[in-house]
Protein backbone atom coordinates (compact mmCIF):
# COMPACT_ATOMS: atom_id res chain seq x y z
CA UNK A 1 0.00 0.00 0.00
CA UNK A 2 1.29 3.47 -0.89
CA UNK A 3 2.03 5.77 2.03
CA UNK A 4 1.39 9.51 2.13
CA UNK A 5 2.84 11.64 4.92
CA UNK A 6 0.43 14.38 6.09
CA UNK A 7 2.29 17.26 7.76
CA UNK A 8 -0.10 19.79 9.29
CA UNK A 9 -0.42 21.30 12.77
CA UNK A 10 -4.24 21.10 12.62
CA UNK A 11 -5.39 17.74 13.97
CA UNK A 12 -8.78 18.03 12.27
CA UNK A 13 -7.17 18.32 8.84
CA UNK A 14 -4.77 15.44 9.53
CA UNK A 15 -7.60 13.14 10.60
CA UNK A 16 -9.79 14.11 7.64
CA UNK A 17 -7.02 13.45 5.13
CA UNK A 18 -6.19 10.09 6.70
CA UNK A 19 -9.84 9.07 6.17
CA UNK A 20 -9.92 10.43 2.59
CA UNK A 21 -6.73 8.57 1.69
CA UNK A 22 -7.99 5.36 3.26
CA UNK A 23 -11.07 5.45 0.99
CA UNK A 24 -8.66 5.61 -1.97
CA UNK A 25 -6.69 2.60 -0.72
CA UNK A 26 -3.78 4.79 0.41
CA UNK A 27 -2.23 4.82 3.87
CA UNK A 28 -2.04 8.27 5.48
CA UNK A 29 0.60 8.93 8.12
CA UNK A 30 -0.30 11.98 10.26
CA UNK A 31 2.45 14.28 11.54
CA UNK A 32 2.04 17.57 13.41
CA UNK A 33 5.36 19.31 12.76
CA UNK A 34 8.30 19.61 10.39
CA UNK A 35 10.98 18.12 12.62
CA UNK A 36 9.08 14.85 13.02
CA UNK A 37 8.24 14.86 9.32
CA UNK A 38 11.92 14.91 8.35
CA UNK A 39 12.63 11.99 10.70
CA UNK A 40 9.80 9.97 9.15
CA UNK A 41 10.89 10.68 5.56
CA UNK A 42 14.44 9.59 6.39
CA UNK A 43 13.50 6.36 8.15
CA UNK A 44 10.30 5.15 6.47
CA UNK A 45 9.19 4.42 2.92
CA UNK A 46 7.11 7.47 2.01
CA UNK A 47 5.58 7.75 -1.45
CA UNK A 48 4.35 11.35 -1.17
CA UNK A 49 4.14 14.28 1.26
CA UNK A 50 1.22 16.67 1.83
CA UNK A 51 2.83 19.65 3.54
CA UNK A 52 1.44 22.69 5.36
CA UNK A 53 3.50 25.91 5.25
CA UNK A 54 2.64 27.73 8.49
CA UNK A 55 3.83 25.54 11.37
CA UNK A 56 5.38 26.45 14.71
CA UNK A 57 8.77 24.71 14.73
CA UNK A 58 9.83 25.15 11.10
CA UNK A 59 7.75 26.27 8.15
CA UNK A 60 6.93 24.14 5.14
CA UNK A 61 9.48 25.90 2.93
CA UNK A 62 12.26 24.85 5.32
CA UNK A 63 10.93 21.29 5.45
CA UNK A 64 10.83 21.09 1.66
CA UNK A 65 14.40 22.38 1.33
CA UNK A 66 15.60 19.69 3.73
CA UNK A 67 13.62 16.96 1.97
CA UNK A 68 15.08 17.96 -1.39
CA UNK A 69 18.64 17.79 -0.01
CA UNK A 70 18.42 13.99 0.12
CA UNK A 71 15.39 13.09 -2.00
CA UNK A 72 14.56 14.80 -5.28
CA UNK A 73 11.99 12.26 -6.42
CA UNK A 74 9.34 12.13 -3.67
CA UNK A 75 6.27 14.17 -4.73
CA UNK A 76 5.33 17.05 -2.40
CA UNK A 77 2.02 18.93 -2.43
CA UNK A 78 1.78 22.13 -0.42
CA UNK A 79 -1.55 22.55 1.40
CA UNK A 80 -1.67 26.08 2.78
CA UNK A 81 -3.92 28.97 3.74
CA UNK A 82 -1.37 31.31 2.16
CA UNK A 83 -2.82 32.29 -1.21
CA UNK A 84 -0.35 34.97 -2.32
CA UNK A 85 1.24 34.38 -5.72
CA UNK A 86 4.73 34.85 -4.20
CA UNK A 87 4.21 31.87 -1.88
CA UNK A 88 3.04 29.68 -4.74
CA UNK A 89 5.97 30.67 -6.96
CA UNK A 90 8.46 30.14 -4.13
CA UNK A 91 6.97 26.78 -3.16
CA UNK A 92 6.96 25.42 -6.69
CA UNK A 93 10.40 26.91 -7.33
CA UNK A 94 11.83 25.12 -4.33
CA UNK A 95 10.63 21.81 -5.70
CA UNK A 96 7.00 21.31 -4.71
CA UNK A 97 4.98 19.38 -7.30
CA UNK A 98 1.67 21.11 -6.60
CA UNK A 99 0.15 23.83 -4.41
CA UNK A 100 -3.39 23.67 -3.00
CA UNK A 101 -4.89 26.50 -0.96
CA UNK A 102 -7.18 26.20 2.06
CA UNK A 103 -10.13 25.86 2.21
CA UNK A 104 -9.93 23.01 -0.27
CA UNK A 105 -12.09 20.33 -1.82
CA UNK A 106 -11.11 16.89 -0.45
CA UNK A 107 -12.15 15.30 -3.73
CA UNK A 108 -9.95 17.63 -5.79
CA UNK A 109 -7.01 17.12 -3.42
CA UNK A 110 -7.33 13.33 -3.68
CA UNK A 111 -7.37 13.62 -7.48
CA UNK A 112 -4.14 15.63 -7.35
CA UNK A 113 -2.59 13.12 -4.94
CA UNK A 114 -3.34 10.25 -7.32
CA UNK A 115 -1.87 12.19 -10.26
CA UNK A 116 1.42 12.68 -8.40
CA UNK A 117 1.56 9.05 -7.27
CA UNK A 118 1.00 7.87 -10.86
CA UNK A 119 3.77 10.20 -12.08
CA UNK A 120 6.15 8.77 -9.50
CA UNK A 121 5.47 5.21 -10.67
CA UNK A 122 5.93 6.28 -14.31
CA UNK A 123 9.21 8.05 -13.53
CA UNK A 124 10.56 4.96 -11.79
CA UNK A 125 9.61 2.57 -14.60
CA UNK A 126 10.58 4.71 -17.60
CA UNK A 127 14.08 6.16 -17.73
CA UNK A 128 14.81 8.56 -20.62
CA UNK A 129 17.85 7.90 -22.83
CA UNK A 130 18.45 11.59 -23.38
CA UNK A 131 17.76 14.75 -21.41
CA UNK A 132 16.85 17.86 -23.40
CA UNK A 133 16.35 21.30 -21.85
CA UNK A 134 16.20 24.16 -24.32
CA UNK A 135 19.47 24.14 -26.34
CA UNK A 136 21.05 21.59 -23.97
CA UNK A 137 21.23 17.86 -24.73
CA UNK A 138 22.71 15.16 -22.49
CA UNK A 139 22.99 11.56 -23.69
CA UNK A 140 22.62 9.45 -20.54
CA UNK A 141 24.43 6.51 -22.11
CA UNK A 142 27.57 8.16 -23.48
CA UNK A 143 27.30 11.26 -21.20
CA UNK A 144 27.94 13.37 -24.29
CA UNK A 145 26.79 16.97 -23.92
CA UNK A 146 25.69 19.18 -26.80
CA UNK A 147 24.90 22.87 -26.59
CA UNK A 148 23.03 24.30 -29.59
CA UNK A 149 23.98 21.16 -31.49
CA UNK A 150 27.72 21.48 -30.77
CA UNK A 151 29.55 18.95 -28.57
CA UNK A 152 30.93 20.44 -25.35
CA UNK A 153 33.53 18.85 -23.08
CA UNK A 154 32.66 19.07 -19.39
CA UNK A 155 34.83 18.13 -16.40
CA UNK A 156 33.48 15.52 -13.95
CA UNK A 157 31.72 17.78 -11.46
CA UNK A 158 30.55 20.16 -14.20
CA UNK A 159 28.84 17.22 -15.87
CA UNK A 160 27.23 16.06 -12.63
CA UNK A 161 25.93 19.55 -11.85
CA UNK A 162 24.47 19.95 -15.35
CA UNK A 163 22.88 16.49 -15.20
CA UNK A 164 21.34 17.33 -11.82
CA UNK A 165 19.82 20.55 -13.15
CA UNK A 166 18.63 18.93 -16.39
CA UNK A 167 16.85 16.25 -14.38
CA UNK A 168 15.00 19.00 -12.51
CA UNK A 169 14.48 21.95 -14.90
CA UNK A 170 12.70 25.09 -13.61
CA UNK A 171 13.43 24.01 -10.02
CA UNK A 172 15.43 26.23 -7.66
CA UNK A 173 18.29 24.66 -5.68
CA UNK A 174 20.41 26.20 -2.93
CA UNK A 175 24.21 25.96 -3.00
CA UNK A 176 23.93 23.53 -0.09
CA UNK A 177 21.56 21.25 -2.01
CA UNK A 178 23.84 21.26 -5.05
CA UNK A 179 26.93 20.48 -3.00
CA UNK A 180 25.32 17.60 -1.10
CA UNK A 181 23.89 16.15 -4.31
CA UNK A 182 27.07 16.33 -6.41
CA UNK A 183 29.83 15.86 -3.84
CA UNK A 184 27.77 13.51 -1.61
CA UNK A 185 29.44 14.53 1.66
CA UNK A 186 28.08 15.79 4.99
CA UNK A 187 29.76 19.21 4.98
CA UNK A 188 29.23 21.92 2.37
CA UNK A 189 31.27 24.52 0.48
CA UNK A 190 29.36 27.37 -1.15
CA UNK A 191 32.50 28.81 -2.80
CA UNK A 192 33.22 25.55 -4.60
CA UNK A 193 29.69 25.47 -5.99
CA UNK A 194 29.98 29.07 -7.18
CA UNK A 195 33.28 28.31 -8.96
CA UNK A 196 31.84 25.29 -10.78
CA UNK A 197 28.67 27.18 -11.72
CA UNK A 198 30.88 29.91 -13.21
CA UNK A 199 32.92 27.33 -15.18
CA UNK A 200 29.74 25.65 -16.41
CA UNK A 201 28.29 28.94 -17.58
CA UNK A 202 31.45 29.61 -19.60
CA UNK A 203 30.69 26.45 -21.59
CA UNK A 204 26.90 26.56 -21.99
CA UNK A 205 25.93 30.23 -22.05
CA UNK A 206 26.19 32.53 -25.05
CA UNK A 207 26.97 35.37 -22.65
CA UNK A 208 28.35 33.85 -19.41
CA UNK A 209 28.18 37.22 -17.58
CA UNK A 210 24.48 37.48 -18.50
CA UNK A 211 23.31 33.88 -18.05
CA UNK A 212 19.91 32.96 -19.41
CA UNK A 213 20.01 29.18 -18.97
CA UNK A 214 21.62 28.64 -15.58
CA UNK A 215 20.00 31.51 -13.71
CA UNK A 216 20.81 32.96 -10.30
CA UNK A 217 17.76 33.30 -8.04
CA UNK A 218 18.85 36.04 -5.67
CA UNK A 219 18.88 35.01 -2.03
CA UNK A 220 18.01 31.39 -2.79
CA UNK A 221 20.26 29.65 -5.33
CA UNK A 222 20.20 28.60 -8.99
CA UNK A 223 17.68 27.36 -11.55
CA UNK A 224 17.98 25.89 -15.06
CA UNK A 225 15.52 27.33 -17.57
CA UNK A 226 14.72 26.29 -21.15
CA UNK A 227 14.74 29.82 -22.50
CA UNK A 228 14.82 31.23 -25.98
CA UNK A 229 18.22 32.92 -26.15
CA UNK A 230 17.46 34.89 -29.31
Amino acid sequence: MQQVLIVDDEEEIRNMLVKCLKREGISGIPCENGVKALEIVQHQKIDMVILDIMMADMDGFEVLRDIREYDNEIPVIFLSARQEEYDKVLGLGLGADDYVTKPFSPGELMARVKVQLRRKIKNVTSKPEKLVVGPLELDLGSLEVKVRGEKVELAGKELLILKFFMEHPHQVFTKSQIYHQVWNVDYEDDNTVMVYISHLREKIEEEPRKPKLLQTIRGIGYRLEAVNEK
